[in-house]
């Protein structure tokens, strides 16, 4: 494989990981501010769920793609860089611990949509807003729009962890003569 291919071969994989990271995470935080804020607008507390619910299943599909390509995308970049990592304990370092937020933020993210589907599923109670339930919510409305509540913000808190963690591995892949050109 000549240099150009390797270039060409990681580009695609960093457009994959980086573009399917800033989906996920803007797709994330503009679902907690955005969605949740404006359907807690609505005059009708069944209608605040619904709306809320209806937004986070069109959602979801996009999510789940996103996280998915953020990972072949990742991987793809671990094997373009394998002398890198095998040589630098920073980007060895940087790596795993990409590795576990990437996996927490997964787990958060299947996690919240599971949470969802309850919360979608007792659309007749309504409630005060997306994540906070009204006072006659049940028990297990009521828990699962607590636990969002924390989660929506987890999300995008995760995957702008791992905004950082790419800015990083790109600082350092720069290298001392990198450095020395600023």
């Amino acid at each position: 494989m000549t240099s150009l291919d390797m270039a060409s071969t990681n580009t695609v994989s960093r457009v994959a990981h980086d573009l399917s990271l800033a989906t996920w995470f803007g797709g994330s935080l503009m679902g907690a501010v955005g969605l949740n804020g404006a359907t807690a607008k609505a005059k009708s507390p069944s209608e605040r769920v619904r709306l809320s619910s209806l937004g986070w299943a069109r959602w979801t599909p996009v999510q789940i793609a996103a996280a998915g390509i953020h990972t072949v995308g990742g991987l793809g970049l671990i094997g373009g860089n394998r002398k890198r990592l095998a040589n630098d304990g920073a980007t060895q370092a940087n790596t795993v611990v990409k590795t576990l937020v990437t996996v927490v933020a997964m787990g958060v993210t299947g996690y919240s949509g599971w949470l969802g589907k309850q919360v979608a599923e007792r659309v007749s109670e309504g409630a005060e807003g997306a994540t906070e339930p009204s006072a006659g919510a049940s028990d297990k409305l009521a828990k699962a729009q607590k636990q969002l509540q924390m989660l929506q913000w987890a999300i995008p808190a995760l995957t702008g962890v791992l905004v950082v963690l790419g800015a990083q591995q790109g600082e350092q892949q720069r290298g001392l003569k990198g450095l020395l050109d600023l």
